[in-house]
């Protein structure tokens, strides 16, 4: 059985703002929880004027106060950018608030481009080997038996849910080593999907905190009640991505009609390829789409998002993956 959660990237739409986008985040929770999706991450994201989730804590009190029942976390937070001590501290604060339902997906990649990894992180080592070394710190800090010479308060002895984030082998293989849960964002960044997840199941070592690998996957599902309509509402979404390969982040804009068609062939390619976990359609297409997905990788979990500039289609796509559910196994 295939559990679904939701990834949510607080994005802004052309003619609104981060207000907005946080509204329709936690109405998108609440939504989730209703019908019945496992869990709620938000992701680290800075500099980009599409995606208002740079705040990643914050806005993780802000959707888990508003909830009941939902797990509510990272997907991730981009330990380079901080210290592990600032970031036990936080989700201790988190987890003593909403105990139980916290989430911490950690990740290497700076959320950013160098100019904004600079500002975030200065005067501190940036360097991404280092990931490993603060993840184990990061830890410690919760452990009951800490030996640290600071004590994470609040966060000594509470038990936060880690998980290990990637898109190459790297995480895949720390995840393994440590025996935690792992998480791969193949909605994005396919390219080693198959030898990360082969290599994750192969190396994992069981750990106080995981008895057998445990691997979810990113996947943008964009639903609607006919395939044209899907087409249209997932357009806003790719003519972002293709600004942003191109070096032009922008805000979410509104769909246009055969978009795909439009496009040069280096962009329709690059599309066809990096999003290729995806499912665009009807509920009859989305539901074959998903249950293919889960078959060829065996994914534990999907975590799904969708970026369209209609909330109202947002949540609607939530709702068609949650009639199909009964279809996926899930």
């Amino acid at each position: 059985m295939t559990t679904l959660s939701v990834l949510d990237l607080a994005p802004i739409a052309q003619g609104s703002d981060a207000a907005t986008s946080f509204r329709q985040s936690l109405e998108l929770a609440r939504h989730a929880e209703a019908l019945g999706f496992h869990r709620f991450w938000l992701a680290e994201h800075h500099g980009m004027p599409g995606i208002a989730s740079a705040a990643t804590s914050v806005l993780i009190g802000h959707i888990a106060g508003g909830t009941s029942t939902i797990r509510v976390g990272a997907g991730g937070i981009m330990l380079p950018n901080h210290s592990p001590l600032v970031i036990a501290e936080q989700f201790g604060t988190l987890e003593s608030l909403y105990p139980g339902r916290i989430d911490l997906g950690l990740g290497r990649a700076p959320g950013s481009d160098q100019v904004v990894a600079r500002a975030l992180r200065r005067n501190l080592n940036t360097d991404p080997e280092a990931f490993p070394q603060d993840v184990l710190e990061l830890m410690e800090y919760f452990s009951a038996e800490s030996r640290l010479p600071v004590t994470a308060v609040p966060g000594k002895g509470l038990s936060v849910e880690f998980w290990i984030l990637g898109s190459s082998l790297f995480g895949a293989q720390l995840a393994a080593y440590l025996g935690l849960p792992y998480s791969f964002a193949s909605h994005f960044a396919p390219q080693m999907l198959t030898q990360a997840i082969q290599t994750y199941r192969s190396n994992f070592r069981p750990s106080r905190h995981l008895d057998k690998p445990y691997v979810m996957l990113g996947y943008n599902v964009f639903a609607a009640d006919t395939d044209d309509e899907a087409r249209y509402l997932a357009s806003s979404w790719q003519q972002s991505f293709v600004s942003l390969r191109n070096g032009r982040p922008i805000q979410l804009p509104p769909p246009v009609v055969d978009y795909t068609d439009t496009l040069a062939p280096p962009d329709r390619a690059l599309l066809d390829h990096v999003l290729s976990c995806t499912a665009i359609g009807s509920p009859e297409t989305v539901a074959h789409g998903m249950r293919e997905f889960i078959r060829e990788t065996g994914a534990d979990e999907l975590i799904i998002t969708s970026n369209t500039y209609d909330h109202s289609a947002r949540l609607r796509t939530y709702e068609i993956v949650a009639d199909i559910r009964a279809q996926l196994g899930a």
